[in-house]
């Protein structure tokens, strides 16, 4: 299935999935959540009680809805009982999952002792250090205690709370555990997180996995995942740095749990089962479009045929917090207050982009998508959800700091949009795109990147440029955070309802607008749809990338003219994938997410693995790894 006069391979969207503050990213929930009072009463319904199942607030059944307390409602029921309680415990919002004002630490404390004065304590025989301090003077007491006395200065450490400066976050909806989805096994938040956007991705394809895998070759399979900050909680590196300060022991577990490739191993080893390629990229807050843009490498160049990309991130803990607000980064509760002329923050609009604001907000999120080639697209019928043609990364050069923009995205998003002109063609970019901003609600982007983005629509003769910031919606997930922007560009294609930055009541007198509309309200774009998307991203250390994303309507023209009427079949074809895709999104709307995890099924017999000069035959495996490469020194 190769068209007429193809040279480089379409990386499409066939699937899509995820979890953040707004919900499930799989047929487009957490978009529908952001946009939700632009949408039909019914589409409204439809979104509240998925929700509702999904926060744990009534349980579908047959009968209709189960409450709590065992009542059974409808769905009409669920949404007026409900409502109030899904809208509150989803986007940003104070922090639940601990208490923000009261933070266990330690405090260091000093014990001066003299001749005349020496600090004495009881100490349980059991609490004894196993190596007991020079300058501690024991006496056993005969009752399982000892008098402890000590004979110079010491510094202890004493339990005191401390509180944190930011308290709103993007948490995921309230009520809403991915350990409860699965048999997480003690697993990292992260790891669970990757494991339930994966499968989330995958079933929103309407293609069986078996399928597509015994369609390619083992090693034209490939997974593009990371975690930017690694795995921070107990059973990753936070519990492996912590431990014997708390007292406590390393466990076997935390060193490998706690590496940031682990996405991609979980990936490939519990949902997957591949032995293809993979790839662990890390970018900072940039880390979603670098793993993206090698998936796309590889697709467009024909080693790859089929991809799975993305990220998770859980780093909303007292650690990362304190130390975002220590670089005066994050959006403090002092300054939120202070922006409003307030006593008290108003935590559902923390994050701010192009408003007047004060710092970004923290927040936690998954993120996949499935990619394919274009010719496989054909021959399985799957669905397309969009494009992505081309990615661009650049740094900065020499800095002034690590955290200051630079001209590296002034080179990344021009690049983007002088792509799009060539492939889409100027007219369709001017009146046709929309920019997906980083718009991370700090001073210092709103004036760089809305400056940037008008210097590019003035070059290209851009006029109102729609721009928008996912971030005020959800805040900002970090690694995931590019992935956060993809999916809601992916449901403007879908809605045509281009989402606005309604956490500010009007935008900053220092952001530039020359060229630019920045939306405070849902933008209504039937009257000219949108099929182009820039996502834009911009991370700390000089890591910058803007990806092109082109909408399911302009890949399938394009497809036209490279398949003509082969795509008859592929239409036919693909309405089963669509029945199948429905049929999920329909039981992921009653929280029945099937997350897919194959621990502990039968691993491969490596003594009957069949080497031969062409290729390797893996059991299990419908297609061998073939042994086909071209030299590419042949004229040296």
């Amino acid at each position: 299935l190769r068209g007429k006069g193809m040279s480089v391979s379409l990386p499409l969207i066939v699937g899509y999935g995820g979890y953040n503050a707004a919900g499930r990213s799989s047929s487009h929930q957490a978009f529908r959540r952001m946009i939700l009072e632009s949408l039909s009463p019914d589409q409204q319904q439809q979104t509240i009680v998925s929700l509702a199942c999904l926060m744990g607030l009534v349980k579908k059944t047959q009968q209709g809805f189960e409450t709590a307390d065992a009542q059974v409602i409808d769905a009409c029921d669920v949404d007026k009982q409900f409502r109030s309680t899904v809208l509150s415990g989803t986007l940003v919002r104070k922090i639940t999952s601990f208490d923000p004002s009261a933070v266990a630490g330690n405090k260091k404390v000093s014990l001066s002792a003299s001749a005349e004065s020496q600090p004495v304590f009881i100490i349980a025989k059991r609490d004894l250090p196993t190596v007991t301090p020079k300058h501690w003077q024991l006496t056993d007491l005969q009752d399982g205690t000892f008098e402890v006395k000590l004979s110079e200065d010491s510094d202890l450490l004493v339990g005191s709370d401390y509180e944190l400066a930011a308290k709103a976050a993007g948490e995921l909806p309230e009520g809403f555990d991915p350990a409860d989805h699965y048999n997480a096994r003690f697993h990292p938040r992260t790891l669970q997180m990757a494991l339930m956007g994966a499968s989330d991705a995958l079933h929103s394809v309407g293609v069986e996995w078996q399928t597509i895998a015994d369609a390619v070759k083992p090693d034209e399979i490939g997974v593009y995942s990371s975690s930017g900050f690694s795995q921070m909680s107990e059973e990753g590196f936070g519990g492996l740095f912590q431990a014997r300060l708390k007292g406590g022991r390393t466990t076997a577990k935390q060193v490998p749990m706690g590496l940031n490739s682990m996405p991609a191993d979980f990936i490939n080893a519990y949902v997957l089962g591949s032995v293809g390629h993979t790839e662990a990229i890390t970018g900072a807050c940039a880390t979603f479009l670098y793993c993206l843009q090698a998936a796309v490498r590889d697709i467009r160049s024909g080693v790859r045929r089929v991809a799975v990309v993305g990220n998770a991130e859980s780093v909303i803990m007292p650690e990362v917090s304190e130390g975002f607000s220590n670089m005066s980064a994050l959006g403090s509760d002092e300054n939120l207050a202070k922006l409003d002329g307030a006593d008290k923050p108003d935590w559902r609009r923390a994050s701010r982009p192009f408003g007047e604001n004060c710092g970004f907000t923290l927040a936690e999120g998954t993120q996949y998508v499935v990619l394919m080639d274009d010719a496989l697209t054909v021959e399985l019928g799957a669905d397309i959800h969009g494009a992505i043609p081309e990615i661009f990364i650049n740094a900065d050069g020499v800095k002034k700091s690590i955290s200051a923009p630079g001209v590296g995205n002034t080179i990344s998003f021009a690049k983007a949009v002088a792509a799009a002109v060539s492939i889409v063609g100027k007219e369709t970019v001017q009146n046709n795109s929309f920019v997906h901003a980083h718009g991370s609600s700090t001073p210092a982007n709103r004036t760089t990147e809305s400056d940037l983005i008008n210097r590019v629509a003035e070059a290209f003769d851009i006029e109102d440029w729609p721009v928008t910031a996912v971030k005020s919606y959800v805040g900002h997930t970090i690694s995931t955070a590019s992935g956060d922007q993809l999916m809601s560009a992916l449901g403007t294609f879908k809605y045509q309802i281009i989402p606005g930055i309604k956490t500010i009541s009007k935008v900053a007198d220092d952001v530039n607008q020359q060229h630019t509309v920045f939306p405070l309200q849902d933008m209504d774009m039937s009257d000219n749809n949108m099929h182009v998307a820039f996502i834009n991203s911009k991370g700390f250390g000089g890591n910058n990338a803007t990806a092109m994303v082109l909408s399911p309507q302009q890949a399938e023209k394009m497809m036209a003219t490279r398949y003509g009427e082969q795509l008859e079949a592929y239409f036919a074809k693909r309405e089963t994938t669509r029945s199948n895709a429905e049929a999920y999104a329909n039981h992921a709307d009653a929280a029945q997410l099937d997350v897919v995890y194959r621990f502990g099924e039968t691993l491969v017999d490596e003594d009957k693995v069949v080497i031969t000069k062409e290729g390797i035959s893996i059991p299990g495996y419908a297609q061998e790894v073939a042994f086909d490469m071209d030299n590419p020194y042949s004229d040296m």
